[in-house]
């Protein structure tokens, strides 16, 4: 009978989800600010497109040139996310170079909670300013930016200065990373389209802080550490031609604003140039998405999900330099060279990914001829197997094989099988997010962000007393329960997702007209 109990939660929650009557707003809903190609609302004086095959128009595009831009900008994603986590295989040197001691609590891990913070913090004002005034001209400005800032990193002569300026390159990470959901809405037009480029998306943001401590463990053995940071500047530097030439402009309305004046001298109108845009501006990239985060159940749990997802990957960054060198007496960088088998089970996550497109795409087709009331709960099929078996099942497996006296290969298959759930669980969050809540997807997705990066943040602080208490294998079982636990929500979804879009206040209304 006890056994049956956590089945009869999860019937009591998706009841009472789906049973009550949707809860009114206490703030009014304001227009999103535009995520697509057109902003919402345009006056029939505005600019529009000369037809629908309109070649400016970046729903026309060649396929060529959309998946120019659209790889540029995840090669991107994956070689920022080198800089958040590639010192933390140097934490040892840099401590003894900087006085900085880890014996009660992880200080040498700040550095990368001020990148994690900035990385939150910064995408909700940038992002909508750059919708607004364009994609181009600030994504190539804020690229420059991060690379400047990495400069103060490789020569700092003080912990302080590698924690402030780590910070700001944070906040241009962030948005470099974050802008990805702003590209592919531009350019890919349905959702069927956009399930590749997506998947891309989220492959390269994971492999690329998971990259981070291998290419740290390689360079620190050899060079030291400052060159961690000097090699990157080579990568960033060598790639900004890459930046100028592939990334175009993909915000509709600018490219007609600036076709406009150069026909007419008329010049673009800026939404946030007046008191009602501000209004807008603050509501949609403050309020909404801390309104959807305390009244939706989905973006709660999905946020919990992926945010633990994502927290997990940066953990892991800390617990292999305590796990290795303490059962395998491992030098710090050999430990962080481990990281490659997290890896590894990424490239199995985006294989798995591939073929859950392809039965959403199955299930689109098949929806144009006999409707399919369950269609974005397609997204979260392989969700299932990939929380339970790979975030779970593979925390429990790291767990249990960390033993001195089994290979060090068993413990790293675990982080492995990790590393395929999480990219399998976020993708497929990411997806939903997207379908389900359509119009009010960035907020959502606004609200996503902020947990995983929070998660990504402060979670590993707790790795150093978890590991160092509990041990090992009841460190890594903690992590398991909690997802576990979370791993029920996609669960939920499936089975009463039609109903629980139906109460949602915001789900219910939200598909394009």
């Amino acid at each position: 009978m006890r056994m049956l109990r956590p089945l009869r939660l999860i019937a009591v929650f998706a009841r009472s989800v789906t049973c009550r009557k949707p809860p009114t707003m206490g703030i009014t809903v304001e227009p999103e600010l535009s995520t697509g190609n057109q902003p919402p609302g345009i006056d029939s004086d505005e600019p529009q497109w000369d037809n629908p095959h309109d070649p400016a128009n970046p729903f026309n595009w060649p396929p060529s040139k959309k998946w120019a831009l659209t790889l540029t900008a995840c090669y991107v994603t994956l070689i920022v996310g080198l800089n958040a986590t590639a010192m933390t295989t140097a934490s040892e040197t840099i401590n003894q170079h900087f006085s900085i001691s880890d014996a009660y609590f992880a200080h040498s891990y700040w550095p990368v909670v001020s990148w994690t913070v900035g990385a939150a913090l910064a995408p909700m004002i940038v992002l909508p300013i750059l919708e607004d005034f364009g994609m181009r001209i600030g994504y190539i400005t804020i690229y420059v930016l991060f690379i400047i800032f990495v400069i103060p990193q490789a020569v700092a002569r003080n912990f302080a200065t590698l924690i402030v300026c780590r910070f700001f390159s944070g906040c241009c990470g962030g948005v470099l990373q974050d802008v990805m959901d702003g590209i592919i809405a531009d350019v890919w037009p349905d959702a069927v389209q956009r399930s590749l480029p997506v998947t891309c998306y989220v492959f390269c943001l994971l492999v690329g802080v998971t990259l981070g401590p291998v290419m740290g463990g390689a360079v620190i053995s050899s060079l030291g550490w400052r060159w961690i940071f000097w090699i990157q500047l080579v990568i960033y530097g060598v790639s900004l031609p890459l930046v100028l030439v592939f990334m175009r402009e993909t915000r509709g309305h600018v490219i007609l604003s600036k076709r406009s004046k150069n026909k007419e001298g008329r010049h673009p109108a800026h939404s946030l140039g007046t008191a009602k845009g501000l209004k807008v501006f603050l509501y949609n990239n403050i309020a909404r998405p801390a309104q959807l985060l305390c009244t939706e159940p989905v973006v709660f749990f999905f946020t919990l999900l992926s945010a633990l997802s994502y927290g997990i990957v940066f953990i892991s960054t800390q617990s292999v330099t305590q796990v290795y060198p303490t059962l395998y007496n491992w030098q710090e960088y050999q430990a962080g060279l481990v990281q490659g088998s997290i890896v590894i089970g990424e490239i199995l996550g985006f294989i798995i990914c591939l073929y859950q497109n392809h039965i959403f795409a199955r299930a689109f087709e098949t929806d144009k001829t006999t409707p399919n009331p369950n269609l974005p709960e397609v997204r979260l099929y392989l969700s299932i197997l990939g929380s339970f078996i790979g975030l779970a099942g593979g925390l429990f497996w790291y767990g249990w094989t960390s033993y001195s006296h089994l290979h060090w290969i068993l413990p790293s298959v675990g982080l492995a099988i990790v590393g395929c759930g999480s990219v399998v669980v976020m993708q497929a969050i990411m997806m939903y997010i997207t379908d389900a809540y359509a119009k009010y997807a960035g907020s959502a997705s606004a609200a996503v962000c902020f947990g995983e990066n929070m998660f990504a943040a402060f979670l590993p602080l707790a790795s150093l007393p978890m590991y160092t208490n509990l041990g090992f294998q009841w460190a890594s079982s903690l992590l398991g329960f909690v997802a576990l636990v979370l791993s029920f929500a996609p669960i939920v979804l499936v089975w009463k997702g039609r109903e629980i879009r139906r109460r949602s206040p915001f789900m219910s209304e939200a598909a394009y007209s």
